[in-house]
């Protein structure tokens, strides 16, 4: 009788420990493929035949949908009626007009930081786009160290000095893809530029969203929920701004279709799938999602861009990828992460 009390008791646990299991391989699964289908899919975007949508209205419409995708998660979660759900937004943003002016910086730097990012694969393949863009967690490392006060591992450091290296070899390859023949006016220089200036804005606003996010007893979701009602608005602007003649003479759906919606839809779960992972999984693991994604990105660049690798694009992205290895493996809770809680 007491073994099959204790038994029932071990029950609950293997079901919840079955479960965990079950969500850290489902979310590591979704963000590899995600990580991934974002390169290639934002390089067709850019390369494909047919009308070329605005890049910053997309980058906006990802911020509405992601809005809609948090309200959902957080009226389901945190509330437990209608009236509650709207006191809980009105507590949290219209109350607390420091805390919400905060997420300004990060809004604003994000937004500058997804229209980069466009820029960037416009003018660099998915392969080598999705490399170089690993210096992010370079740039996470140092304003880590400069913003919260964090100490890196000596291998981490070492981790860091291989990762450039390996960027460095897969920038001065020659692979090629048929892209760029088709498109002989894109500019490898504008896309490594912008995919530089892109890690710098990742890694500062990816940390101080983190900051901000420890420094307050707001779920991830509800800061999300903040950080979207400043920067649709700032995307608003930059969007008309930067693209007030396109947008005026063709409209702002202009080059919309299926495709576009899809797209727009991957780039608003980036943020979303990197919430869950830090929740079910480690450093370690995210380190090896990232590095599959990189494999899984090369491979789908040959099958559907006839991409060319060459040998020192290949031992560059080894070196990035045994970079990301090392940097993840520590045992030390207090070290930043590869995937800091940030937007896509």
């Amino acid at each position: 009788m007491v073994e099959e009390i204790m038994e029932l008791e071990k029950s609950p646990r293997r079901n919840s420990s079955n479960r965990n299991s079950a969500m850290k391989v489902i979310t590591l699964v979704t963000l590899t493929l995600q990580n991934a289908l974002v390169a290639l899919s934002m390089r067709y975007a850019r390369t494909r035949p047919g009308d070329m949508f605005t890049a910053s209205t997309a980058v906006v419409m990802a911020e509405v949908v992601k809005l809609a995708v948090c309200l959902v998660l957080v009226y389901r979660t945190e509330s437990i009626s209608w009236k509650h759900f709207v006191s809980l937004l009105n507590n949290t943003i219209v109350k607390q007009p420091v805390d919400t002016l905060t997420v300004c910086i990060p809004s604003l730097v994000y937004l500058i930081q997804n229209n980069l990012l466009y820029v960037s694969t416009s003018n660099l393949d998915a392969a080598t786009y999705q490399v170089t863009y690993q210096l992010k967690i370079f740039t996470t490392a140092v304003f880590s160290v400069l913003i919260l006060k964090r100490k890196l591992l000596r291998h981490q450091w070492i981790a860091l000095v291989v990762l450039i290296l390996g960027v460095i070899l897969v920038q001065l390859n020659n692979s090629t893809d048929k892209t760029q023949k088709d498109h002989p006016n894109q500019n490898r220089i504008i896309g490594l530029g912008s995919a530089l200036v892109a890690c710098c804005l990742s890694g500062f606003a990816g940390v101080f969203f983190e900051k901000i996010l420890k420094g307050a007893e707001i779920s991830v979701w509800m800061r999300n929920i903040q950080l979207s009602f400043v920067s649709i608005p700032l995307g608003f602007a930059m969007a008309f701004i930067t693209d007030w003649s396109k947008i005026v003479n063709h409209g702002f759906f202009f080059g919309y279709d299926a495709y576009i919606v899809y797209l727009v839809c991957l780039q608003a779960a980036g943020g979303l799938i990197v919430a869950m992972v830090v929740k079910y999984a480690d450093n370690i693991l995210k380190g090896f999602a990232t590095s599959l994604a990189i494999v899984v990105a090369c491979v789908f660049s040959m099958y559907f861009f006839d991409f060319k690798i060459s040998v020192q694009f290949v031992v560059g992205a080894v070196l990035v990828m045994l970079s990301i290895f090392l940097y993840s493996y520590t045992k030390e809770k207090k070290t930043p992460n590869l995937n800091t809680i940030q937007k896509a």
